[in-house]
């Protein structure tokens, strides 16, 4: 009893002291990924400020700043993301939807996938710009051709990803659950939806990051209102810290998006004992 309480004691000790590490490294790590743009920033806003660039235009990140608070005080800013935001939310919501439904169709059925992928993949080739005049003739120049504009860019990458992922689970594993004669939904439940949700949840990171750039597009079709728009009209008007405050906004919204997805996912993944939780890549 009495050498045994020292071995406690020993295997106690370190799972504490390792706990403060992992609370600093939670939010050290965000720190990090901020490290490099605002490096780049500053390193910019030096040069412009040693007279090495006249900064007209590639304006710095202080004139780039003060242009998107002029924007946040003359209410345009919010007005824009909002509608941006509605955008890219609605037309996600499509793609997710419908990618979801045939991808896991065309995997989990070898006549619809034979049916059904050559015929995506070719739509997949078409350039995103060349859905604009269709979809003008179709759906005129209001929201709901911007919305399927946006659902075409989320849709691809959704598909591939369900349809890929389904396909290439395990089959050792399957043939686990038809042992034990799981039924069809339950089947889908415990085997193969675990097995595909990794891969699910990478497609709609990738959808997600399409849906960024097609609302661009989107935004061309007759809008007024939209990060897209504020984008053309600084290209207009011959505003290059517009456009610069545009794009800026742009890459905060997605990485916030792209993060929210992450947190979403987490709780359902903790299952995994992958390469990256291990090493805390």
């Amino acid at each position: 009893m009495i050498s045994d309480a020292p071995v406690l004691q020993q295997t106690t000790e370190p799972a504490e002291s390792a706990a403060t590490p992992s609370w600093l490294s939670r939010y050290a790590r965000p720190l990090l990924g901020v490290l490099l743009p605002l490096t780049l920033a500053l390193g910019w806003e030096l040069l412009v400020w040693r007279g090495w660039s006249n900064g007209r235009l590639v304006p710095p990140p202080s004139r780039v700043f003060a242009t998107i608070v002029d924007l946040a005080r003359s209410g345009e800013l919010i007005r824009h993301i909002a509608a941006t935001l509605w955008r890219v939310g609605l037309g996600f919501a499509f793609g997710v939807v419908a990618g979801t439904l045939l991808g896991a169709i065309s995997g989990y059925w070898s006549l619809a996938r034979r049916l059904l992928d050559p015929t995506v993949q070719a739509l997949r080739a078409i350039p995103s710009l060349a859905w604009v005049p269709l979809f003008i003739l179709w759906l005129g120049i209001f929201e709901t051709s911007k919305i399927a504009l946006i659902a075409v860019g989320v849709f691809f990458p959704v598909y591939l990803g369900v349809m890929g992922a389904i396909l290439i689970v395990d089959r050792k594993i399957v043939e686990v659950g038809r042992t034990f004669r799981l039924s069809g939904p339950a089947m889908i439940r415990r085997i193969l939806l675990p097995a595909v949700l990794p891969a699910y949840v990478v497609s709609l990171r990738v959808g997600l990051g399409l849906g960024w750039m097609f609302v661009v597009a989107a935004e061309l079709i007759g809008a007024s209102e939209g990060l897209g728009y504020l984008l053309l009209d600084g290209q207009q008007l011959g505003k290059p810290a517009q456009i610069l405050a545009a794009i800026v906004i742009f890459a905060i919204l997605g990485k916030l998006t792209d993060w929210l997805i992450e947190i979403a996912a987490a709780p359902f993944l903790r299952w995994q004992d992958a390469f990256g939780r291990t090493t805390g890549a």
